[in-house]
Formats: C-alpha cells, structure tokens, sequence
C-alpha cells in the first residue's frame, strides 16, 4: 500500500516527532542538571544522538531499502528489531537513569501523553487508507487509553496535595507496556512478511519518510520511557520506610519537584 497521506497526517507525525524529540533532549539536560551535571553539555549530547539517529533512519526511509521484503533478511524486520532492543537499552543505560532520578515522577509520566495526539492522527490515516485500519483505535490498537491516562495521572500526581499511590502509577506503567506489545504485534502481522489483515491492509506506510519516524522515534520513546518509569519505581520501592518526606531536589514521589 503506497502512502497517499493527506497533510493532515503527513504534517501530524512529523510536528509530533519533532515535539517528542526536542523535550527529551531539554528534558535530559534539565535531569543532568538536577543530577548535578552540565546542563548545556549534556543537552548537546543528547541534541546530538538524537538528530543522528534522525538522519540515520530518515536516510533509510528515502533510500527505499525499508520496501525490499524479497531480501533474505528484510531491512524492515531489522528496524522493527532495533526499535525494540534500542528503547530497552536506553532505559537501561545510564542516559535512562539520569532521567529516571533527575526527572519528578509526575514529568516522566506526562511526558507519555504525546501518545494521545499522535493515535488521533494514526485514526485519520487509517480511516484515509495509508495506514492500516488494524493500528488505529477503530481496529486493535488501544494506546490512545494510554496517553489520555498519561496525561490525567500526570496532572493529577502534579496538582495533588498528596503523592498519587505507587501502585497506581505501577498499574498505568505495566497497562502501557501491554499496549505496546499488542501494537508491536499488529505492526508484524500487517506487514508483507506475514499480511494477516489481507494485501489491501499492509504495513507499509512506516518505511517512507517521515512516516518512518513513528516507530524509529515515538515507539522508541514509548518504549524507553515505560522503563524509565520502572526504574524510579523500583527506586522509589528499594527506600527506607523512614526516610523523610521531603524528596531531594529532582527526586521523591509522583508530585515531587
């Protein structure tokens, strides 16, 4: 299936991709900072990695190597690959704690809203048949719960006079992570390499710029950012009952800082 996108939806994941990649850069400076480390430097660093890997994936949509499923080993199946493995490893690395203990509880969570906006997006492309139908909230995908709570419990663990319950973050962490493994497997089974929706519904639209950005950049951040939440709940899990209330700067509960 050929991406006739309307601008509507060519323009929407590509303003949400550059909102997404420009707060994770300024917000990891901001977590260095509150982690006592330079603020500018580290936001260069990110700027830097993260417009490499831009360029990078941006490079292979336009070379129309995403398209070639009669190769051995397809170059989509490596992508879809390495967007899993890589959200993983950044959560793990320590870019991913910097975030996790530089960062209130309450900004990791809100950062997860973008996920709203762009599956209203993902519902015009599929009702306009670039996308398909499958990955929209009108088929399978059921991410659009996700942002919408991100941004509830977000506000909510921010405006509250008392911290929002671990274990409801918790629950929201481990729901998103659920919402993910099921659009990871309708992205599969509507690709060419298995076409279980049928060839008038393939996942193709992802190997064109900039459609290509959505998994390679807002499932990346979706990804990473699910374990990010994790690490500061294992954290927030591993303190002493009776250490004091009062968080250190950039760290305690969800309404911290």
């Amino acid at each position: 299936m050929h991406p006739s996108a309307s601008s509507l939806v060519t323009l929407g994941i590509l303003g949400i991709t550059l909102c997404v990649a420009v707060a994770a850069v300024l917000l990891f400076g901001l977590a260095a900072a509150h982690r006592g480390g330079d603020r500018g430097g580290a936001t260069r660093r990110a700027a830097l990695a993260v417009a490499a890997w831009i360029v990078a994936t941006g490079a292979l949509g336009a070379s129309g190597l995403l398209l070639r499923f009669d190769l051995l080993v397809p170059p989509f199946l490596v992508l879809f690959v390495s967007i899993l493995a890589l959200g993983v490893v950044v959560a793990r690395s320590r870019a991913g704690e910097t975030l996790a203990m530089g960062l209130p509880l309450w900004g990791l969570v809100l950062f997860q809203s973008y996920r709203l906006p762009l599956e209203l997006v993902m519902h015009f492309a599929g009702a306009e048949g670039t996308m398909p139908v499958a990955l929209s909230f009108d088929g399978q995908n059921f991410d659009i719960l996700t942002g919408a709570t991100a941004l509830g419990l977000g506000l909510a663990s921010k405006l509250r006079a008392r911290p929002v319950p671990l274990w409801v973050v918790h629950g929201w962490n481990l729901l998103g992570i659920a919402a993910l493994a099921n659009i990871a497997r309708i992205a599969l089974l509507s690709s060419p390499l298995v076409g279980y929706y049928g060839p008038d519904q393939l996942n193709t639209w992802v190997a064109y710029v900039p459609f290509v950005w959505l998994p390679a950049v807002l499932v990346v951040g979706a990804i990473a950012g699910h374990g990010i939440v994790l690490r500061r709940l294992l954290s927030e899990a591993r303190l002493p009952s009776s250490a004091p209330t009062a968080p250190r700067r950039g760290e305690g509960h969800a309404r911290a800082a």
